[in-house]
């Protein structure tokens, strides 16, 4: 008998109406869980940059968000006359839906969710790499340049850092042994996968940023240089759906899959505690909503304190950084795994040791590849000194 059927009905209920309930369920809660984080985040880059952020609408400007969504629902939706009509139409569905689908097989809590996949972990992997075709299709259809340069730098941006996420995320269900999310988590009862795994747990919240589009990763919607992206044309609800829903939804599913894969869900720190009785799920929902909401915390962070990448700077970055490091970690796992087999704790403690190296060595190569020259070097002793004005 499912949890939600139970405590709808006190009885069992058709397998497609309850899933249609847990559906309905999640879609509450993520827009609920959306507007709450535009409101959120708009007040914590104020504090960051020492202003108020929304005080107007509502205490505090509590109500902002819902100031927006009926403005952005109320509001002219345009087109451009000489667009491609069912590509410009269907694009921000397209966005939206891989976002929607990750929360599909997400447990939120033990035996709960809407489906357990037994290859969960590879299902959201590969669906939320499909809202790149969103872009290229809104790039295309808006017959805007400015709306195909940023198509075509969101392709090239968001295909080559899915390769590093993938590895990190291939490197911590190695340790597992499974691609079921439900038994990751339940393999970190005591040690945490950020502890034997630092260095994935690290590439997976750098490919997180650059798959949002967040600073420094902003490259395909730099407003300086392209004013919106592949988005430029849009307005109203389908802006809104892109912008809110998309972004945001994307932001907290995989939030709460970095603090299942890497920092043990509800199982970790305390297990699960079986002494609460019926209000287990209470326990469970407040440590994965902490461990979660401090994981958007961190990506608000650097996306308030971080510059824009150059658009070679960015790609350098993946294919010379993260992708020879992350492939180095899968590779030593499967060596550490295959030979260490037999022995739990040495297993755990080689493991341990050769990703907290590889991430000192990344942190190193890092520091060299980013570092300037002195200032005499790169302006001329002259001009350092001070004594010729430009």
């Amino acid at each position: 008998m499912s949890l939600l059927a139970w405590g709808l009905f006190g009885v069992d209920m058709n397998v497609w109406l309850d899933a249609f309930l847990r559906l309905q369920l999640v879609v509450v809660v993520m827009t609920v869980t959306v507007m709450f984080l535009i409101y959120f985040e708009r007040k914590f880059v104020g504090r960051i940059q020492m202003r108020l952020g929304p005080m107007r609408t509502g205490p505090y400007g509590s109500l902002q968000s819902v100031a927006d969504a009926l403005k952005l629902l109320t509001k002219e939706d345009l087109r451009p006359s000489t667009a491609d009509f069912w590509l410009f139409e269907l694009a921000p569905y397209v966005t939206f839906i891989p976002a929607f689908m990750t929360l599909m097989a997400l447990p939120f809590m033990e035996g709960w969710g809407v489906r357990n996949l037994q290859l969960g972990l590879f299902y959201i992997v590969a669906v939320s790499g499909v809202t790149v075709i969103g872009y290229i299709m809104a790039g295309w259809a808006s017959d805007n340049k400015y709306a195909l340069l940023g198509a075509v730098r969101s392709a090239a941006q968001l295909i080559s850092y899915e390769i590093p996420l993938i590895l990190a995320v291939l490197a911590a269900s190695m340790v597992a042994g499974s691609l079921n999310i439900n038994d990751i988590i339940y393999l970190q009862d005591t040690v945490p996968n950020i502890v034997l795994q630092p260095l994935p747990f690290v590439i997976l919240m750098i490919a997180l940023l650059a798959e949002l589009s967040r600073r420094p990763f902003d490259i395909p919607i730099g407003e300086s240089e392209l004013v919106g992206g592949p988005w430029v044309e849009y307005s109203g609800i389908r802006w809104s759906i892109i912008f809110a829903l998309s972004e945001y939804a994307l932001l907290w599913g995989m939030s709460i899959l970095t603090a299942m894969v890497f920092f043990g869900g509800w199982e970790w720190p305390f297990g699960t505690r079986s002494w609460w009785g019926d209000f287990d799920f209470l326990y469970q929902l407040l440590l994965i909503f902490v461990k979660s909401f401090l994981l958007i915390l961190v990506v608000m962070w650097v996306s308030a304190t971080f510059p824009r990448l150059r658009i070679d700077q960015l790609m350098a970055f993946c294919w010379k950084i993260l992708l020879p490091f992350g492939f180095l970690q899968v590779m030593i796992n499967g060596i550490v795994l295959m030979y260490l087999k037999d022995s739990e704790v040495a297993r755990d403690i080689v493991l341990f040791l050769t990703s907290s190296a590889l991430l000192v060595a990344m942190g190193y190569v890092i520091y060299w590849a980013t570092r300037q020259a002195p200032r005499e070097v790169r302006v001329g002793p002259e001009y350092a000194l001070g004594s010729i004005s430009r």
